[in-house]
């Protein structure tokens, strides 16, 4: 398991922890246009598939790292517990047998463009009072999928409790990896928004999330906009995006997505094609997005300061989420961990080999 250096030796908090989610886990069900039959109580939420984005890069010892929170209500499936434990992360399982679980549904029209969703129970989200005296405190990156406003909030209170551990000074910053939910991405909550973007280290919208904030529009005939977006996201960069050296990754569905970062010279602005080229590997695109940003975060925690490269980890994340409907089957081989039957290492060599030819937009 990582351990950093700058940590204090008798400090064995620090380094346990590369990712944690506030994201929720969610019993989902999901209902496809028809003939295709719904699925229920299987694995999702934000919090789930971001966890599996890190726990893709994170074979044993090292899926000890990936933190997440599941609250168990009374009506918890025993063969979800069976599920969860397989992974072996360093999940924080909360008994909650005073409510039910947080439950959700989700239906797709069209070609699984258009999702919609509601709760189906009462929802109980995660916050930073949940981290307090757990490792996850002190992780060394997390994941927040909220409202500007409450970006900004989450981001303060976690330092605030990581500054009243005792060897707090020792601690490194963590990563801030942020994820604007989407009912909020308007033009009312811009001002709000460019407040948040100097909390955090990485901001990652999809496309029509970000043209939303501007009120804009990123779709294309046949593509996403890609000048639009370019210049959405340097706006978003000259406003400041956490010291100054934070990045933007806009998550663009099929084409992929944009990575941006200002710095010496030009900068970083960088397009990246998705995984799979082809709509018949994608069974289901439900948590792509939030796969992609536990890839990228921990991409960001174990490659220090390479925000392209933490996006080709997210990209081969995501790749595996959106193969099938619910989470990816984890299996053991005489070569390590394969997840639906293929190697990360050798996907994650394919799309290497891929982007040395990937023409820019």
């Amino acid at each position: 398991m990582e351990t950093s250096n700058m940590a204090d030796a008798g400090d064995h908090s620090y380094g346990k922890i590369d990712f944690c989610t506030l994201g929720m886990f969610i019993i989902d069900e999901i209902e496809f246009p028809p003939p295709k039959l719904p699925v229920k109580d299987i694995v999702g939420g934000a919090g789930s598939y971001s966890a599996l984005g890190a726990r893709i890069f994170s074979p044993p010892p090292q899926s000890e790292s990936v933190g997440w929170i599941i609250d168990c209500g009374s009506d918890f499936p025993p063969e979800l517990r069976d599920f969860i434990a397989r992974w072996k992360t360093g999940a924080l399982i909360r008994e909650t047998p005073y409510r039910l679980t947080t439950r959700g549904w989700n239906g797709y029209t069209g070609e699984n463009e258009h999702r919609a969703f509601r709760y189906l129970t009462p929802k109980l989200r995660v916050d930073h009072e949940d981290l307090r005296n757990t490792d996850l405190l002190l992780s060394k990156s997390f994941h927040l999928i909220c409202s500007p406003l409450r970006c900004i909030d989450l981001v303060e209170n976690i330092i605030a409790l990581r500054n009243q551990h005792p060897n707090s000074a020792r601690i490194p910053h963590p990563i801030f990896i942020w994820e604007p939910v989407p009912d909020l991405c308007t033009t009312e909550e811009y001002d709000n928004c460019l407040k948040a973007l100097k909390h955090v280290d990485v901001v990652s919208p999809n496309h029509g999330e970000l043209g939303g904030f501007f009120g804009r529009n990123t779709d294309g005939t046949d593509h996403v906009d890609f000048r639009t977006i370019e210049e959405l996201c340097g706006q978003w960069l000259n406003s400041g995006v956490g010291n100054g050296n934070g990045g933007v990754v806009v998550r663009c569905g099929k084409d992929g997505c944009l990575v941006m970062r200002k710095g010496l010279g030009a900068g970083l602005r960088k397009w990246m094609p998705a995984y799979h080229q082809s709509a018949e590997k994608v069974e289901d695109p439900t948590g792509g997005g939030n796969s992609f940003l536990g890839g990228l975060a921990v991409g960001l925690v174990r490659v220090p300061g390479y925000l392209e490269e933490a996006a080709i980890w997210g990209s081969i994340s995501a790749s595996f989420a959106i193969e099938q409907v619910g989470m990816p089957i984890l299996s053991q081989s005489a070569d390590g961990e394969t997840w639906n039957g293929v190697r990360v290492e050798d996907r994650l060599s394919d799309f290497r080999q891929r982007l040395a030819s990937y023409v820019q937009p």
